[in-house]
């Protein structure tokens, strides 16, 4: 098994679990929290190398986002969400592209294109992410300060915790 395989395989375990038995669990009181979900799962889908076909990033980013459905009995919101955000990373990916480009054997890190990049990148598609995720959950635009308001807090606090992640997991800089 290649190493980018190996590496995406556990980076899918534990960011489930993290997002499953850590983050889900976190519960905090006072009506700003009620506001906050942390959800770092899209990172898998953020980090898979460049040549993984669309079909395979939808296809992997609909499994993991029906597995955190099921432990969140959410009903395909989060399966929706992810596989929309790797409909569009190719295109974000596309718009974000150095001028040197992209290397198709590496995966789009901070360690190999800087952290000012990897926010970009992660940031326009964490907010897509969650824009998605609670306009499905709503289901309605009638709650759209509602919905604007969860989606800037928990992109606020996701990329907090997603770049805290991308210092101890990628350390390279």
């Amino acid at each position: 098994m290649s190493s980018d395989i190996v590496r995406s395989i556990i980076r899918f375990v534990v960011l489930i679990l993290l997002q499953i038995l850590v983050f889900r669990q976190i519960n905090p009181s006072g009506s700003f929290f009620f506001y906050v979900s942390f959800i770092i799962y899209p990172l898998f889908i953020l980090l898979l190398p460049f040549r993984t076909s669309p079909i395979l990033l939808m296809l992997l980013a609909f499994v993991i986002g029906i597995i955190i459905d099921i432990s969140y009995g959410s009903y395909g919101v989060h399966a929706s969400a992810a596989v929309f955000i790797a409909f569009l990373r190719p295109t974000v990916l596309r718009v974000l592209e150095p001028r040197s480009g992209y290397n198709i054997t590496q995966a789009p890190t901070k360690t190999h294109y800087g952290i000012t990049w990897f926010i970009s990148y992660s940031a326009v598609l964490m907010f897509a992410y969650l824009l998605w995720y609670f306009s499905v959950e709503a289901f309605t635009f009638v709650y759209f300060g509602q919905i604007l308001l969860k989606t800037i807090l928990s992109f606020l606090f996701s990329m907090l915790i997603i770049i805290v992640y991308m210092f101890i997991f990628d350390p390279k800089e």
